[in-house]
């Protein structure tokens, strides 16, 4: 029996780029054996090499977690449709003792709430008194904490040690263009004030690290998280988790978004959605991969309508329950989410009781991927162009995708996105003709993969090239435009 299989965005290039497939199968794991056989590259983004499913992968029939079912054994009917969730990087009311009176000024700039029943001037008090935490500065961030300024929330704390680019104005609306080269806290907090003199913005120019998370997080109600890896991702979640912090959760890739409420009292945390982080560059992050500039507008104010709703006491969050939007596709679908009784963090028995070095956990600590990778695995610019220069140029092989390689290239590389190269290997060693092969894309996340799979296949002169196509305009060609 056929059944349909939804595809996210980071796994279509393994599907030629379908967003929906069919696959046979009586259960889920026949289902799955049929998808990967049909799509072999699929394979090792789904399993390990023990063959167990990663658990980073998460696999729902209809709206149910199969992990909450018979996992792979789970039985098929007619009708089910099989998602595939891949990780991308009930409230309660603010506790105060009391909460301020409002102004006659804010009695006006609140008007709207304080005649909805649901808020009220009790509620507009609340929001008054409420201090909420923005991970990030940047594409989720900016447009929650403007709207958690402009609903009135009397502290708002923003985290962020990046300065403004221009590539950042496509999404970042707390940002302008005379803003970039600015600390994006000092943008940040000159915008917030002019939309709401009313509201405290407290800054903090550092990197959240296992070291100052619980101090910062420690004196807020909420925690809202905007970041944009996984390591900054885990260490959120675990120390909403050891304060008892509700964590408003986003994130976004391409045309894709997720949404949902961590942390709170008997719900679920992010690592009972995904136990486990991808192995390091496995998901591309947004400077590799691109993201629809209005998407984390979408995102980032469903967080801040979460935030706001939890120090409200409203009922319908998204605690238990994850929100998917396709942007693209222009639709919404929901998923049920249920706390891991052996989750390590907020599970019956935790082993996580303190915070840990999540660069390791994540394994992007530089002594993990220093041990990794032989020396010969990368080259540089100046290399790469030494030897152009010599005559005895190397095969450039570009792993981007089209779209990225009509913007700038390298003179007299060859196009082969990421996702035909493993289909493509016997055509690149042919064309090299035992030729040096130099793999780029942007930034060397994903040609580090594919040269990994090209050594793998018997390509062993196959070299990553560091910095990507980025540090070859930066130190060789100026004149190209950088993306």
């Amino acid at each position: 029996m056929a059944h349909r299989v939804l595809i996210p965005t980071p796994l279509r290039p393994y599907t030629g780029q379908q967003d929906a497939v069919e696959a046979e199968g009586k259960t889920v794991g026949e289902l799955l054996a049929s998808l990967t056989s049909k799509y072999g590259d699929l394979r090792r983004h789904l399993y390990s090499d023990d063959g167990k499913l990663r658990s980073f992968v998460n696999v729902y029939v209809n709206d149910d977690d199969i992990r909450y079912l018979e996992r792979e054994a789970t039985a098929l009917k007619a009708g089910d449709v099989v998602s595939i969730v891949p990780s991308v990087a009930g409230g309660a009311p603010t506790a105060t003792e009391t909460t301020p009176e409002l102004t006659s000024e804010e009695v006006q700039r609140y008007s709207r709430h304080l005649i909805l029943p649901e808020v009220g001037v009790d509620g507009q008090r609340r929001l008054k008194a409420g201090r909420v935490l923005c991970v990030g500065a940047g594409g989720l961030g900016s447009p929650a904490a403007l709207y958690l300024a402009a609903a009135g929330v009397g502290t708002i704390g923003v985290i962020d040690f990046d300065a403004v680019d221009l590539s950042n104005l496509q999404r970042q609306i707390l940002h302008s263009t005379p803003d970039v080269g600015r600390s994006k806290l000092q943008s940040a907090r000159e915008r917030l004030t002019a939309l709401n003199p009313n509201v405290k913005v407290e800054s903090y120019e550092t990197a959240l690290t296992s070291k100052n998370a619980l101090d910062i997080f420690k004196n807020y109600d909420i925690i809202l998280d905007g970041t944009d890896n996984f390591a900054t991702r885990y260490l959120v979640n675990d120390a909403c988790v050891l304060l008892g912090k509700p964590n408003a959760y986003g994130s976004i890739f391409r045309f894709e978004g997720q949404a949902s409420v961590f942390a709170t009292k008997g719900g679920p945390c992010y690592r009972c959605l995904y136990p486990e982080p991808p192995p390091p560059g496995l998901v591309p992050s947004c400077a590799e991969g691109g993201v629809l500039g209005v998407l984390p507008g979408v995102i980032g104010t469903i967080q801040a309508t979460e935030t706001i709703k939890l120090m409200l006491g409203a009922e319908g969050t998204l605690v238990g329950r994850l929100l998917l939007y396709d942007a693209w596709g222009m639709r919404f679908r929901e998923l049920k989410l249920r706390r891991d009784p052996e989750c390590p963090v907020c599970g019956d028995k935790p082993t996580v009781r303190e915070l840990i070095d999540y660069d390791q956990f994540c394994g992007v600590a530089p002594t993990t991927q220093a041990a990794a990778r032989p020396a010969d695995f990368e080259t540089t610019v100046l290399d790469l162009k030494r030897a152009i220069d010599s005559g005895a140029g190397p095969y450039i092989l570009d792993v981007r995708e089209p779209n990225e390689y009509q913007i700038c290239r390298i003179p007299g590389s060859v196009l082969i996105p990421l996702g035909q190269v493993a289909s493509r290997v016997q055509e690149i060693s042919a064309a090299a003709e035992g030729r040096p092969v130099v793999v780029h894309c942007k930034m060397g996340g994903r040609s580090a993969k594919a040269t990994q799979l090209l050594r793998e296949r018997g390509i062993g002169r196959a070299q990553n090239l560091k910095g990507g196509i980025l540090a070859w305009i930066d130190q060789v060609d100026p004149k190209q435009p950088k993306y």
